[in-house]
């Protein structure tokens, strides 16, 4: 550990930085990967993942790699880490309602819950952060407060992204309330909105 240490001490006397590993956490069809496409595609020119209506399509942990990101004379590098979207009970019949067989059902169900599994894992490999909430839906339900909870146990420095802040029934001031000790920012991972202020308070995170 004491290697380690000066070593670290070493970096940051070069004025170096390590590559950050950046979590995305958040409920079920928040719009993590659509945040992380929008961060990806801005600085790489690529998306991360795939996007769907279909709850769970995103089943594994997905990662992009040493995103550069620049915000007027700062930059660092990032490790994109996206994680499947976290729910206390995942239930086959929700994917036939979307117009799948039962047999896939049952297959994207399993898969999903390994993905909720290694998403809580990953909280031991990741620096900081990001929990992407619908802002259209009600915060306040167990499993944000289950998110939460967890990176509050691990001391994770944690940015709350209030996506969707594109649609009429958006309600930021509720996230705002509900998590009153963490720094809140409306974005629209879809349309860019105020993708600008989210870059500002991502450094002000990793800082």
């Amino acid at each position: 550990m004491a290697l380690k240490g000066f070593f670290n001490l070493l970096l940051s006397l070069f004025g170096k930085r390590k590559t950050i590993k950046l979590g995305f956490y958040g409920p079920v069809n928040a719009g993590k990967t659509s945040l992380a496409n929008r961060i990806s595609k801005d600085f790489t020119g690529e998306e991360l993942g795939v996007v769907s209506k279909i709850p769970h399509e995103t089943r594994e942990i997905q990662i992009k790699e040493k995103v550069k990101i620049k915000k007027g004379n700062k930059q660092m590098d990032f490790n994109l880490i996206d994680t499947p979207g976290i729910a206390t009970k995942i239930d086959y019949t929700d994917f036939i309602r979307h117009g799948l067989s039962q047999k896939e059902s049952k297959e994207r169900a399993k898969e999903a819950t390994q993905g909720v599994i290694e998403a809580i894992k990953w909280l031991e490999n990741v620096d900081c952060v990001l929990v992407v909430l619908d802002a259209a839906e009600n915060p306040y339900n167990q499993v944000n407060i289950t998110i939460i909870g967890n990176l509050a146990a691990r001391k994770i420095p944690v940015l709350i992204v209030a996506n969707k802040m594109d649609l009429k029934k958006s309600k930021i001031r509720s996230i705002e309330s509900t998590f009153p000790q963490y720094n809140v920012v409306p974005v629209s991972a879809l349309t860019g909105k105020n993708m600008e202020l989210f870059y500002d308070e991502l450094f002000r995170l990793v800082k």
